[in-house]
């Protein structure tokens, strides 16, 4: 059988770690070419070293981005098309679970600042390369949202809100673009 990634383009928001390292390194191992983007770079690199000591063919772009920018998000998704001309598939992963207060206590900065990563990141990531999978006649976004997404979780306002978005930015998104070929889905993981 067929590796699911041989020659396919996976971008992946988040790389530098957890779940986003998890993935790229799957995706290595299936034969996928990979574009890694964090907002660390020191993590990327570690993440590219792994991936390579497990698949020393695995071709692995790096780009350091925060998110929460859109011009560093139009600079990811064109560096990708730059590198490999498609993108055929998007882990819109990056997040931050942002500090933990009752809402009345909940900093106001902190509730912007989780937020523009976790719902305006993801909204950033869709609207840039939902166009170029529009384009292509085909594509998969797999965003990121929580079981925090589904039901509140407490003491995580900002993490709650956020990740409530990112539901219905995916399950809008997927009314709308589905006839164009392109799947977006997302998952809802809990603690870890």
């Amino acid at each position: 059988m067929e590796p699911r990634f041989n020659g396919k383009t996976v971008l992946i928001t988040g790389g530098g770690s957890g779940l986003g390292r998890a993935a790229a390194l799957q995706v290595a191992k299936e034969g996928g070419k990979l574009s890694l983007v964090d907002l660390n770079n020191e993590t990327l690199e570690e993440s590219k070293q792994l991936i390579q000591t497990d698949v020393p063919e695995a071709e692995v772009l790096l780009i350091t981005a925060d998110v929460s920018k859109e011009e560093d998000v139009q600079a990811y998704v064109k560096k990708t098309i730059d590198t490999y001309g498609e993108i055929n598939g998007f882990f819109n992963n990056a997040g931050v679970e942002g500090k933990q207060n009752l809402t009345e206590a909940y900093g106001s900065d902190e509730f912007r600042k989780v937020v523009d990563v976790n719902l305006n990141g993801v909204f950033y990531g869709m609207k840039y390369v939902l166009e170029v999978m529009k384009r292509q006649g085909a594509g998969t976004i797999v965003n990121t949202a929580s079981v925090g997404g589904i039901r509140g979780v407490g003491n995580q306002s900002g993490y709650a809100a956020s990740k409530h978005g990112v539901v219905g930015l995916t399950k809008n998104s997927g009314i709308e673009y589905g006839q164009y070929g392109v799947s977006v889905k997302a998952i809802a993981p809990g603690a870890f």
